[in-house]
C-alpha cells in the first residue's frame, strides 16, 4: 500500500442512478445516463463516485432489495453498459465505489425461493428462520426499521423468517459458513470487473443473536432517531440483539483478507448501531478491518457547532488508527441545506457546508445535487413511491424529497433530465423551485454554488493539511464552529459561521496567521491582528 492511500481524504460523489440522467426516455436515470454525466463529475474536482444499487431487483426498496448480485437490471441497462462506465471514469481519473447488500436480499432471490420450500433443502438454513411461541406468535420482539414486527410467517416451513427492513427483504443468515462463501465470491465477482471499492449497505444487520433474545426497551427520553424517526416504534428498542453483533468483526475481517488481494480497492461501512461512532472505531481499528465507515451522525437535524464539534471530537478519541468518513446528505435523508437550513438556507450557506465537509478531518461522500444547493422537494402524497414515507406519512414523508431528478437545464418540462417517451413523466416529479438551479445556468455563472464547489475541491486537493493532517476544535462563540488542520508543520485555521446573523471571533492563541487564497470562499475577513469578522454562514481559512 502506498504511503497515502487515495481514499485518504477522498472526495467521493454519490450517485443515486435513478435520479441522474434518463438516456432512453423511460423515466428512470440509467447507466448510460452516468455515462453521459461522467465528465460533468470530473469537472467538480472529486476523486470518486459510490453508484447506489443497479443490480438485478423487483425495487421494492429501490434496488436495496437485490434479486441476483451478478447482474445488472435491465431497467439500468447491461453489464456492457456497466464495463464502459469503468473505462470512461478511469479514464476521467475516477475511481469507482459500487454498493454491496450483504445483510439480506430480496424475497424474489433464486436463493430464498429455495430456502422457504422445506426446512431440509440445501439452503434451509441460509436465511434466518425460527419457530413461532407456542401461542403462533412470533419468536422475539423485533422490531422492522420500515415498521411493525421484524418477522414474517412462511406457510411451507411453518417458521417466521427475519426481516430487519421490508418484509420482501429477508435476512441472511450469516452464522451459516456456506452464506459467508457464496456472499464474498459476489463481492469479488465486482473486484473482477475492475471496480475499486465498496460501500457496505447496513453492515451492522449481518448477524443476529442466536438465542433469539428480546430487545430490552428504550426510555421515552433516549427514542432519538439516526435514519428513523422518533414516531417509529423502533426508536423504543435498544437494538442489541438485531444489530452489531460480536460475530460481524470476523467477518469484516474475512472481507478485508478478501478486499487486500486487490490493491487499492477499499471499504466504507454505513454503520447504524446504538453508539455509532463507537462502532465506526471498532469496525475501521487496525488494518484488517474496514478502510473507513460513516454514520447518520451528521445526517440529522441536529445544527450547531457545539454538536458537530462533540459528534467529531467524540470519534475522535476513539477512533485511534482507523479512518473516518463523514457525509451531511445522502439518499436516506432530508436534503442538508433544508434540513439545517430550515427555510433559512442560501447560496452562501450551501457554499459554507460543503467546504465545512471538506475541512473535517477524513474522507467526505457528497451526494450528487449538493454541488447545486439543491432543496429538499415536497412530494405530494400520490406522487410517493417510498414504502417507507407511504407507511408513515404524514408525519414522516419519507426519502423522495431528496430522490428527485438532476435538474441540468432551466428549459423543458424535466429540466433535461430525459427526452420521455409520449405520456411518460420521470419517476419522481421534479420541483420547480429546482429549475432555477439548473447545472446549465450555474456553469455559466463563476458564483454559482456550483462553480464554488469545484474551485474548492481542486484547492482543497492541494492542501496536505485538509487532506490528511490533524484536526484540533477551538473554543469559539456558540454559532461559530473553528478548528485546525495541521501536517507537519503546516497548520490551516478553518471557521464557519453556522448562524444566518453576522459573528465576530478572536484570533486563537499568538501565532501570526495570513489569508488563503484560491478556495473561493466569502463571507470572511480579517480584524486587524486579533479578530475575525464573519457574515451570516461566512467562512475564513487561515494558514501559517
Amino acid at each position: 500500500m502506498s504511503i497515502h492511500p487515495w481514499w485518504r481524504g477522498a472526495a467521493i460523489y454519490q450517485i443515486y442512478p435513478r435520479s441522474l440522467k434518463d438516456s432512453n426516455g423511460d423515466g428512470i436515470g440509467d447507466l448510460q445516463g452516468i455515462i453521459e454525466r461522467l465528465d460533468y463529475i470530473a469537472s467538480l474536482n472529486v476523486d470518486a463516485i459510490w453508484i447506489s444499487p443497479f443490480f438485478r431487483s423487483p425495487m421494492k426498496d429501490f434496488g436495496y432489495d437485490i434479486s441476483d448480485y451478478l447482474d445488472v437490471d435491465p431497467m439500468f441497462g447491461t453489464m456492457d453498459d456497466f464495463d464502459e462506465l469503468i473505462a470512461k471514469a478511469h479514464a476521467l481519473g475516477l475511481k469507482v465505489v459500487i454498493d454491496q447488500v450483504l445483510s439480506h436480499t430480496s424475497d424474489e432471490h433464486a436463493w430464498f425461493a429455495e430456502s422457504r420450500q422445506s426446512r431440509d433443502n440445501p439452503k434451509a438454513d441460509w436465511y434466518v428462520w425460527a419457530d413461532p411461541r407456542e401461542d403462533g406468535t412470533p419468536p422475539n420482539n423485533w422490531l422492522a426499521i420500515f415498521g411493525g414486527c421484524a418477522w414474517e410467517w412462511e406457510p411451507r416451513r411453518q417458521q417466521y423468517y427475519l426481516h430487519n427492513f421490508l418484509k420482501s427483504q429477508p435476512d441472511l443468515n450469516f452464522h451459516c459458513e456456506a452464506v459467508r462463501r457464496a456472499v464474498l465470491d459476489n463481492v469479488e465477482f465486482w473486484l473482477k470487473k475492475g471496480v475499486d471499492g465498496f460501500r457496505l449497505d447496513a453492515i451492522t444487520f449481518c448477524f443476529h443473536d442466536k438465542a433469539l433474545r428480546d430487545n430490552p426497551a428504550k426510555p421515552a427520553d433516549k427514542r432519538q432517531g439516526r435514519g428513523f424517526s422518533e414516531d417509529n416504534p423502533y426508536a423504543y428498542q435498544y437494538h442489541w440483539y438485531n444489530n452489531e453483533r460480536p460475530e460481524t468483526l470476523g467477518f469484516i475481517e474475512d472481507l478485508r483478507s478478501l478486499i487486500d488481494r486487490y490493491p487499492g480497492a477499499v471499504t466504507l461501512g454505513e454503520v447504524s448501531s446504538e453508539d455509532s461512532l463507537a462502532t465506526m472505531a471498532e469496525y475501521t481499528k487496525g488494518d484488517n478491518r474496514l478502510h473507513m465507515a460513516y454514520s447518520f451522525e451528521l445526517l440529522t437535524k441536529d445544527y450547531s457547532a457545539d454538536y458537530i464539534r462533540s459528534t467529531v471530537e467524540a470519534l475522535e478519541g476513539a477512533i485511534g488508527d482507523g479512518w473516518p468518513c463523514w457525509a451531511i446528505g445522502n439518499h436516506d435523508v432530508e436534503r442538508v441545506i433544508s434540513r439545517w437550513g430550515q427555510g433559512k438556507g442560501t447560496p452562501r450557506m450551501a457554499k459554507m457546508l460543503s467546504a465545512m465537509l471538506g475541512c473535517l478531518r477524513g474522507s467526505l461522500c457528497v451526494y450528487q445535487g449538493e454541488e447545486l444547493g439543491l432543496t429538499e422537494a415536497d412530494i405530494p402524497f400520490d406522487a410517493l413511491q417510498d414504502p417507507f414515507g407511504i407507511a408513515f406519512w404524514p408525519n414522516f414523508k419519507g426519502r423522495d424529497g431528496c430522490r428527485t431528478p438532476m435538474p441540468w437545464q432551466a428549459e423543458g418540462d424535466f429540466m433535461g433530465f430525459g427526452e420521455m417517451t409520449s405520456g411518460t413523466k420521470p419517476w419522481l416529479p421534479l420541483p420547480e423551485e429546482h429549475r432555477v438551479l439548473n447545472v446549465a445556468a450555474q456553469s455559466a455563472d463563476p458564483d454559482s454554488i456550483l462553480n464554488q464547489f469545484s474551485r474548492f475541491m481542486a484547492w482543497r486537493r492541494t492542501q496536505p493539511a485538509l487532506v490528511s493532517g490533524e484536526i484540533k476544535f477551538i473554543d469559539s462563540k456558540e454559532l461559530v464552529l473553528a478548528f485546525e488542520r495541521v501536517s507537519g508543520d503546516k497548520k490551516v485555521l478553518c471557521v464557519f459561521n453556522l448562524s444566518d446573523k453576522p459573528q465576530v471571533m478572536a484570533i486563537p492563541g499568538s501565532e501570526s496567521w495570513e489569508l488563503l487564497e484560491g478556495h473561493g470562499l466569502e463571507g470572511g475577513s480579517l480584524d486587524g491582528a486579533d479578530s475575525i469578522q464573519l457574515a451570516p454562514h461566512g467562512a475564513l481559512l487561515l494558514g501559517n
